[in-house]
């Protein structure tokens, strides 16, 4: 345990500054990390650069018997994964011993979208004060862009240009990307960034330029985002649950739906892999499938 305590900060910033993870993510890896090394110390194992795929594979069999979901065991396999990059980069081991090592399937959801007449709903709840303002800018934001929470939160004013019409935005991998926004959402933003930006900064000092403030005029919180959608979510009338990740996926769906091709969408969205936006094409699939058995006369 000692070990992992010696590696454990540089493996943190190595998450950060190489990988580009947020915080919560680097801490995240570094508590599965953690609780491997826990395993290793009860089976005897005291060298964490020692592990082989044997402790590797024993480690997945304790996680299934433990009732760990599969999302929940590949999480912490990649984590696994990660850390041991992190050491032979670093000279402390010799090899990978997760690397290879089959991670259990994950069955396949259904994506989770809302309609057009829902997200119209929706973005009609926030009304003109000051909240209102701050709120409609955010919500339209996610729906045209498809931006991921921790990116909407780590925008500055800076990466918005309201004449021309796009946001620049960093991704998990670091790459920069640019994504043009509809009439609405610079309507949305430019009433915000020129006026209710402003109030909630009350005469308080601009310190870090953030684009999104709560009222204490510092820069939004994920909680912050997340109450907010709930709030709007009740007053719409819209059973269903609507987290960030579901306006991400509905702006995806939509673009899909209206003939965006994949490879625009994969940028637009920020993935490295490609098969991570194909997952939306089965949507598509879906709704073409259901058009032809209600026009198709032999359907």
């Amino acid at each position: 345990m000692q070990e992992l305590a010696t590696h454990s900060a540089a493996f943190n910033e190595y998450l950060r500054a190489k990988k580009k993870l947020a915080a919560c993510s680097a801490d995240a890896y570094a508590r599965d990390v953690g609780e491997f090394a826990a395993f290793l110390f009860e089976r005897g194992a005291v060298v964490l650069a020692h592990a082989c795929r044997a402790d590797v594979a024993a480690y997945l069999l304790h996680l299934k018997h433990g009732g760990r979901s599969a999302s929940t065991v590949n999480r912490k396999m990649a984590s696994i994964r990660a850390f041991y990059r992190f050491m032979l980069s670093e000279g402390h081991c010799a090899e990978n011993p997760a690397d290879e090592m089959k991670s259990p399937k994950i069955a396949k959801k259904d994506i989770e979208y809302l309609t057009v007449e829902e997200v119209e709903k929706l973005l009609a709840q926030p009304n003109d004060g000051i909240k209102g303002v701050r709120d409609r800018a955010i919500l339209e934001l996610l729906y045209a862009t498809g931006m991921r929470v921790s990116e909407a939160i780590e925008t500055d004013t800076e990466h918005v240009n309201l004449r021309i019409g796009f946001v620049t935005c960093t991704g998990e991998h670091g790459k920069a990307r640019i994504i043009p926004l509809g009439r609405p959402a610079r309507a949305a933003l430019e009433e915000y960034i020129f006026d209710g930006r402003a109030k909630l900064l009350r005469g308080r000092m601009d310190k870090d330029k953030a684009l999104f403030l709560n009222y204490s005029g510092g820069r939004i919180t994920r909680q912050g985002m997340w109450k907010l959608i709930r709030e709007y979510t009740v007053a719409a009338g819209i059973e269903s649950k609507i987290t960030p990740q579901i306006l991400r996926n509905s702006f995806a769906v939509h673009m899909v739906q209206n003939g965006a091709d994949l490879k625009s969408l994969q940028e637009l969205l920020g993935h490295e892999d490609p098969t991570a936006t194909q997952v939306y094409l089965s949507v598509s699939k879906n709704r073409i499938k259901d058009v032809y058995d209600y026009a198709h006369p032999r359907a």
